[in-house]
């Protein structure tokens, strides 16, 4: 059983102890590379199953990374980080939606988390070609022509900021302003925090939170191999990543998008709606100390967690559970470690630990999102997915990593979210206020 807790502040029904509006979760909606919809999700997770796999969808040879955690199930024709991007959440925000039964006209706004948007490689040399660039240049004279010639084929379309956002609030009918944002790996979680924070002000009773993310692309795996941050151990493809052990070498790419409705809790109950949990504090830290690196000192992350704790009116004794970024790479694993060890104490050591990113890969803007779901999945059934892949411990890690599906009521959950460039957004989400 999980260790005793701090007893929550003291709140109403309807409002948390700072007279705020209690936001509650009524719909889920998620796909991965292990599957589509909660339950199947869930199933694998629990069940220790890996969704990473040799990449098939476009040539690796002579690259040192060949494997990553796709969707291969859905369409992913054409290979475009927008369009797949977009046919992901759609999936997710479907289910999310429907569970929920809010409407099919949405009484809130949209936040999504989508990848950086720029024209990829071969649209780039494509339109050089269409603007009779000669050397494969884009210059802004050769995109003027292009443009004149009526040779985009769509093009300017889907690379464009809030594209994504714009035809997702035209399927859901969502309201207002779709709100576009990319903060790297913390993205889904900021999404997460942008709708909590609306509702919380008055501003709308409901909000539709989507992180998502289809970048499994030859360009974006060179890129991250250049940075040395992806893993190498192709062979067995499922056993590459491995957070929080001696041989990590660097996280695995995934794809896929999970999708929340987040609504007041007067008003879900005031409809009848079956409410899942709550995300009862948020907590971010930027951090200026270097574009993919994080401080090693931790004190940004530090400070998200504990900033999630506060706006939470929670103390650290009251998680009973650490969804951790976890990303298998040696720094941040370290740094993850050394955080969780100043913010729970000598408690780290007996308090659970997981990252589903063992099986899933990393899926870099949807990653916040996604985890956020298998932490309500986590209270709901009382069952901790396992970290796949422990089988040679970091002593200098010392943390409580839990390697086998562990069956113990959690009620409160930290989900971390750490991205390059320090952007870090820390949720902590329950089953009661």
């Amino acid at each position: 059983m999980a260790e005793s807790r701090s007893s929550s502040p003291r709140s109403s029904s309807t409002h948390d102890g700072q007279g705020r509006p209690l936001v509650a979760v009524t719909g889920l909606g998620i796909v991965t590379s292990l599957g589509q919809g909660a339950a199947a999700n869930w199933e694998a997770l629990t069940a220790g199953r890996s969704g990473i796999r040799a990449i098939r969808r476009f040539p690796t040879e002579g690259l040192r990374t060949r494997i990553a955690g796709t969707v291969d199930f859905l369409d992913t024709d054409p290979l475009v980080a927008p369009l797949l991007s977009e046919r992901f959440a759609t999936v997710a925000a479907e289910e999310a939606v429907a569970q929920s039964g809010i409407g099919a006209s949405f009484p809130g706004a949209l936040f999504v988390a989508v990848p950086p948007v720029e024209m990829e490689w071969p649209q780039r040399e494509a339109l050089a070609a269409a603007a009779g660039s000669n050397d494969g240049a884009i210059t802004y004279s050769a995109l003027q022509r292009a443009a004149a010639s009526r040779r985009f084929d769509g093009w300017h379309d889907v690379f464009i900021f809030g594209t994504v956002a714009d035809r997702l609030a035209d399927r859901f009918a969502t309201k207002g302003s779709p709100i576009s944002l990319s903060t790297a790996c913390s993205s889904g979680a900021t999404a997460i925090q942008l709708g909590v924070e609306a509702i919380r002000r008055g501003e709308m009773d409901a909000a539709l939170c989507i992180g998502t993310d289809g970048s499994v692309n030859p360009e974006s795996l060179i890129r991250f191999s250049l940075l040395s941050a992806l893993s190498t151990q192709n062979d067995p493809p499922e056993a590459a990543s491995k957070p929080f052990s001696k041989n990590r070498d660097g996280f695995v790419m995934g794809e896929g998008a999970a999708a929340l409705v987040l609504e007041s809790a007067e008003s879900a109950r005031a409809r009848g709606a079956t409410i899942l949990g709550y995300v009862l504090g948020c907590g971010e830290k930027g951090d200026g100390f270097h574009r993919t690196r994080s401080s090693p000192d931790g004190a940004p992350v530090i400070a998200a967690m504990r900033a999630a704790l506060d706006d939470a009116g929670l103390g650290p004794e009251a998680i009973d559970h650490v969804n951790a970024h976890g990303t298998s790479t040696p720094e941040n694993d370290k740094m993850e470690a050394l955080g969780c060890s100043a913010v729970f104490g000598e408690r780290v050591a007996r308090l659970p630990i997981s990252s589903n990113k063992s099986m899933i890969g990393h899926t870099l803007t949807a990653a916040g999102a996604i985890e956020a779901v298998v932490s309500l999945l986590t209270i709901r059934h009382g069952r901790i997915p396992p970290t796949i892949n422990y089988a040679v411990p970091d002593p200098a890690l010392m943390l409580d990593v839990v390697d086998k599906t562990r069956d113990v009521r959690v009620s409160r959950v930290l989900s971390n979210s750490f991205g390059f460039g320090g952007q870090n957004t820390c949720l902590v989400l329950g089953d009661e206020p």
